[in-house]
């Protein structure tokens, strides 16, 4: 290479030097919101915030450094169901994870936008959830409990 060329090569990587030190950002953190159908100190509950976290953990999202989760903690009635999702909503989740039909019912009809997941105890399609099963449509999706000896597993 002749030296005028390396003198360009050198400056050209000097003046970019500054631009991709700058393109590297902090990897963004992302909101995920849960409406869980339990009381906060219920042990079936926090088993199975434990193995959401844990599931989480194994794809690389770890609380903390790239995702946030924000567990709203309460029984079933419909008023606590419409105060949670209002205020899981404010918070800007990325993606809300309704635990129950009763949840996700809640969810369908407060946001037409966010993303909602649902571990629905019963049919979704009979339930008016989704659309089917194979197209569910909407801002919905999720799985059901076929058979509920393995709602447990």
């Amino acid at each position: 290479m002749n030296r005028r060329r390396f003198i360009t090569v050198l400056g050209g990587a000097a003046a970019a030097w500054p631009l991709a030190a700058g393109a590297q950002q902090a990897e963004r953190m992302r909101r995920i919101g849960v409406l869980m159908l339990y009381p906060e100190n219920d042990p079936e509950g926090q088993l199975r915030a434990t193995a959401f976290r844990q599931g989480l953990q194994k794809l690389g999202w770890i609380v903390g450094r790239n995702v946030q989760i924000d567990f709203q903690w309460g029984l079933g009635d419909a008023d606590w169901i419409r105060s949670a999702a209002t205020q899981e909503l404010r918070l800007a989740p990325d993606v809300i994870l309704a635990n129950g039909t009763p949840a996700a019912k809640t969810m369908q009809l407060t946001s037409r936008t966010v993303p909602v997941i649902f571990i629905a105890g019963s049919d979704p399609v009979l339930d008016g959830l989704v659309l089917s099963l194979a197209h569910p449509g909407g801002n919905l999706t999720g799985f059901y409990v076929f058979e509920p000896s393995l709602g447990a597993k």
